[in-house]
């Protein structure tokens, strides 16, 4: 039964969305508070995080990076903050998705699934010399050392080190790593690969060689 933390000062916001989950089997706990949610991590492992943006104590965005400091969970906003500026700062900061308030708690719902079903598709671990990728954790690290990622890095990485030899083509990533694959476009995968092969070679010149480009098809990743 995935768990899910809520992060949500509205208590009727909080009692239909923690409704529509239980419904689907998923188990909720609810907080009030920016700290309070920083408090269930110290005790606990959510599988799913949905953060407010307007919090009492301090601000969604700012949990969300205190969040990112220790765990790649993911994470959707479910906020009344729908400028484009916003959401864009959302998912910079290693946001999964975006959902503006009012909303349909099925639909929400629905995303939940569709982000931890792509999270969970990979192996639990994959393990090289250089690369070690622990699923349950989401983390990634290089010769020992743990990877800062974005969440779109983290995927695209994931992907590509589950299935080592396949080519994947840019409409395929952008398939799996993004939620809105049309809102991207095939120079975005690009951008993410090039960032992530910089964040590679501070480690290992060898690492970053191990994603390989294949001229016309897309990328793959080569121990």
């Amino acid at each position: 039964m995935p768990a899910v933390l809520i992060v949500e000062d509205e208590a009727a916001i909080a009692d239909t969305l923690i409704y529509a989950l239980e419904t689907e089997n998923f188990s909720v706990t609810h907080v009030s508070t920016a700290q309070e949610g920083l408090d269930h991590f110290d005790s606990h492992a959510p599988d799913f995080a949905v953060l407010d943006i307007g919090l009492p104590d301090f601000t969604g965005f700012d949990l969300c990076r205190k969040i990112r400091d220790f765990s790649q969970v993911p994470i959707l906003f479910l906020t009344a903050r729908d400028s484009e500026i916003d959401q864009v700062l959302g998912l910079e900061l290693g946001a999964d998705d975006y959902v503006t308030k009012p909303f349909s708690p099925r639909t929400v719902v629905a995303r939940i699934r569709a982000i931890l079903r792509r999270g969970g598709s990979a192996p639990s671990e994959v393990s090289s010399d250089l690369l070690h990728h622990q699923a349950d954790t989401m983390s990634i690290t290089c010769c020992g050392h743990p990877l800062d990622l974005t969440a779109h890095e983290y995927k695209l990485l994931a992907i590509l080190l589950a299935q080592p030899g396949r080519v994947f083509t840019r409409e395929q990533l952008l398939e799996q790593a993004w939620d809105d694959p049309g809102s991207a476009m095939d120079r975005t995968i690009d951008a993410h690969i090039k960032t992530l092969r910089a964040k590679l070679r501070t480690h290992s010149e060898d690492a970053a060689e191990t994603i390989q480009t294949r001229r016309g098809l897309g990328y793959t990743l080569v121990f």
